[in-house]
């Protein structure tokens, strides 16, 4: 039994002798049977809260259990030997696979799926949702994903290799790793061009304990290469402004949108894109990582219970975009030569896997 639950039912029965000691001898014996009745009741409920709890757990080449979670330590292991200084942890969710597939899915209740794939010849027939068919979302150019292709991006055995381990990079910064050099990169014929953006890229990573490659990525994904008003700079009571991360962009029109989030910045100071990079990295880490969603795959996929939800906080829609967002990441890692230092990939664990990897 772990020390924590120990030290609960220990307190337990502390607690218990108090109340005994206080009690008139002639109710003593039958109060000391409810209250033995009682301490195991509580007992069992708080040795079954905790085993149900999530939990975390350092890979040692040792401690996985491949009856449970087969395949997966023959994939990490080669991982761990062709890169020493990578580290896993074990994500135990706690979650059934079946169940997991079913909330992921198709649902009658829902306006739109959790999962969209593009609407294109390039995916087999089968990833096409079976209910809605061609019916398309979003855009129009987007269609529901089939549980199966829902099982391939969710199943972690098969994103265990070179090119999609990046999706499971936990999302932290880490000194040395994430460079200027790196940065720039990426970040040639944007809007993020230039030494000083990278540098406050690297300086808002360091001071949120975010990953700088990641914040660049998403900018860029969410921003476009140009960039939009927000980020080239919008002038609001005579001063320019800069909201790259859109915080704040709320309203029912493009100008009250527009004019709520230049709002927001002019309240911050933001008058430059330096400052707004490193003040709005903050308010986007308080939005996933901090709730527990600090890999690609958990901000597509929540299946994270820190917040007492599952499955509704997913950052994207996009079945496929935790696979391209990691191949960008790795590509940085390997343009600033970092992709061997000490990054810790965390890998999703379900119950009651088959030993057949999705297909």
């Amino acid at each position: 039994m772990k020390t924590n639950q120990l030290e609960k039912i220990n307190n337990l029965i502390k607690n218990v002798k108090q109340v005994i000691k206080s009690i008139p001898i002639r109710i003593k014996v039958a109060s000391v049977i409810l209250l033995i009745i009682l301490i195991a009741i509580i007992t069992i409920s708080i040795i079954v809260t905790e085993e149900n709890k999530q939990k975390y757990e350092i890979y040692d080449g040792t401690n996985l259990d491949e009856d449970k979670y087969p395949g997966y330590k023959e994939l990490i292991d080669e991982l761990q030997a062709n890169h020493p200084n990578w580290t896993f942890t074990l994500l135990y969710t706690k979650l059934d696979w079946e169940e997991v597939i079913a909330n992921e899915g198709h649902s009658d209740t829902r306006t739109s799926p959790l999962n969209l794939i593009p609407d294109s010849s390039k995916y087999p027939e089968d990833w096409r949702c079976s209910v809605c068919g061609d019916k398309t979302y979003d855009n129009g150019t987007w269609l529901c994903a089939s549980d199966k292709a829902i099982r391939h991006q969710m199943d972690s055995r098969n994103l265990l290799n070179e090119d999609n381990i990046f999706q499971f990079l936990e999302l932290k910064f880490t000194e040395g790793a994430q460079t200027v050099n790196g940065i720039k990169s990426l970040t040639e014929d944007s809007f993020l061009e230039g030494d000083s953006i990278a540098e406050a890229l690297i300086q808002a990573g360091r001071n949120a304990n975010v990953d700088a490659y990641f914040i660049t990525s998403r900018l860029i994904q969410e921003q476009g290469r140009s960039g939009t008003t927000l980020s080239r700079g919008y002038e609001y009571n005579g001063m320019i402004v800069y909201n790259p991360f859109n915080i704040n962009a709320t309203g029912n029109s493009s100008e009250e949108i527009l004019q709520n989030a230049a709002e927001y910045a002019y309240e911050q100071g933001w008058d430059s894109l330096e400052k707004a990079l490193i003040g709005g990295v903050n308010f986007v880490r308080s939005g996933y990582i901090d709730v527990g969603q600090n890999t690609l795959y958990l901000q597509k996929f929540d299946v994270i219970g820190q917040d007492g939800e599952l499955y509704s906080h997913q950052y994207m829609q996009n079945l496929l975009a935790p696979e391209s967002e990691a191949s960008n990441m790795k590509s940085i890692y390997e343009a600033s030569d970092t992709v061997d230092a000490n990054l810790n990939f965390i890998i999703p664990l379900y119950e009651n896997m088959p030993e057949e990897v999705s297909k």
